[in-house]
């Protein structure tokens, strides 16, 4: 018998060489982005605030992306760990037909109403012109985005986290390079200006879903491309994917009411947050995302291969890993608040803002420590809506109603915000703890895995 650090530490190395690839693959998510920031600042601020308003937009098909690959990682995950790989091969297939289903209803909106989605925010003309613009291109390479990130996610789920990285990265490059040359204008190549920053990403988008599409397709890796034969995994997926769909644009939606909240104590500080907000999601978010995925991918994979307590195990090691790692990044980034708000603003009263803002993001590390690799674990298994209620219950109950309560009714200004903040991570962490340990994530995979060999056993024809 394996003494308990034995075990920890193997849980532990699994963990680093499935999620090194996927932290890199964030970090170059996150480089894209922050380039695209950099090249419009060069148009306009008219400019800037175009492309910020429009990535409002773009979250539908990142979130409806990253829940249908919610349901995409379960399944692959647990069929993987039993070695069913017909169920899975149709199951994936499935998922990726759906996505670009999905996608398809915001190519209509793109091309009809991109221009009016931007008025109604209130911009001005300018805005609204350059906004609609980059708007029609992301919406018109929405099916692409959501097949992209399914099939990223159904690679994860087979333990290959390497492949999706190697794609991911290349088509991020991609995306710079084209950005540059065509928001700018490069040598013979004609600037476009927040135009070409649009075509960039809709190409960029769609090279990478037929990349994984041909992984998949191809024998580089253990997923294959099969008929779908069933409405059963149709279901599941469904039933999966809402809870995260709707537990990611809880979080966007909860972003509207909370700016105008921080706009009653004045720019600087409503500026301070979205610069305390970018430093931790640039050095915490790579870490923090890798634990989620990387939970999902062990636990799903040892429920598939029946051995529950393995799962419990494993899923309380990355627990314990998460706090030390997340609890380290915040450490340093409570200490090194200072320097890192510097790079953002010079401005006196924005600075001192930031500073708070950042510290009070690097002492709730610790709870992003629980609560992502839980809510990894939980989603693996197929349970999706605990992690949605956990960050429901955060936005609107603390960051929201604490914020304000704290904040206006009773006086304590920018404190009371803090502290509204911080107790939403801590309700994040608390509610999937409660989950793990009380609930019935493991009969919901088992139920799951049950149901799709019943319906792949009716499929099969008569002897």
């Amino acid at each position: 018998m394996d003494s308990l650090a034995d075990r920890t530490r193997s849980v532990w190395k699994r963990a680093v060489a499935l999620g090194w690839p996927i932290a890199v693959q964030q970090t170059l998510n996150t480089m894209m982005r922050t380039v695209d920031i950099i090249v419009t600042g060069l148009f306009s601020p008219a400019a800037v605030a175009a492309v910020g308003l429009a990535d409002l937009y773009a979250q539908i098909p990142l979130r409806i992306g990253l829940g249908l690959g919610t349901g995409a990682i379960a399944i692959s995950s647990q069929d993987t760990g039993r070695g069913a790989r017909n169920v899975r091969d149709r199951a994936i297939t499935q998922a990726l037909l759906i996505g670009i289903l999905c996608g398809l209803p915001l190519v209509v909106v793109g091309v009809s109403f991109s221009h009016v989605l931007i008025d109604v925010l209130g911009a001005e003309s300018d805005v609204v012109r350059l906004g609609g613009v980059y708007l029609l291109f992301v919406f018109a390479a929405a099916p692409m985005r959501i097949t992209g990130l399914v099939g990223a996610r159904s690679l994860q789920g087979t333990g290959d986290t390497r492949t999706p990285m190697l794609i991911n990265g290349s088509t991020n490059a991609l995306n710079i390079l084209l950005t540059v040359a065509l928001g700018l204008g490069v040598w013979i190549v004609p600037s476009l200006g927040v135009a070409g920053v649009g075509i960039a990403t809709a190409i960029s988008r769609t090279v990478e879903a037929l990349a994984i599409t041909g992984a998949i397709a191809s024998s580089r890796t253990t997923l294959s491309l099969a008929r779908p034969r069933d409405l059963a995994v149709t279901r599941q997926l469904v039933e999966v994917s809402i809870p995260t769909f709707a537990e990611g644009m809880s979080t966007s939606l909860a972003n509207f009411p909370f700016n105008a909240l921080l706009l009653l104590f004045g720019t600087e500080a409503n500026a301070a947050y979205h610069v305390a907000r970018r430093i931790y999601q640039q050095f915490t978010g790579p870490l923090y995302r890798s634990f989620a995925t990387t939970a999902s991918i062990i636990v799903g994979q040892q429920l598939g291969d029946g051995r529950p307590d393995d799962a419990r195990f494993s899923a309380s090691a990355l627990v314990v890993l998460g706090v030390l790692v997340l609890g380290g990044t915040g450490v340093g980034l409570f200490v090194g608040a200072s320097q890192l708000v510097s790079v953002f603003t010079q401005d006196p009263q924005t600075v001192a803002y930031a500073i708070e803002f950042t510290r009070v993001f690097g002492i709730s590390m610790v709870f992003f420590g629980v609560f992502f690799p839980l809510a990894g674990a939980l989603r693996g298994a197929g349970d999706t809506r605990t992690p949605f209620y956990a960050r429901f219950t955060g936005a609107f109950v603390c960051m929201l109603g604490v914020s304000y309560l704290l904040g206006v009714p009773l006086g304590y200004g920018l404190p009371g915000i803090y502290v509204g903040i911080f107790l939403s991570y801590v309700c994040w962490a608390v509610v999937v703890g409660v989950g793990f340990l009380w609930g019935s994530w493991v009969e919901t995979a088992t139920a799951m895995m049950r149901e799709r060999d019943a319906a792949a056993e009716d499929d099969r024809p008569v002897q």
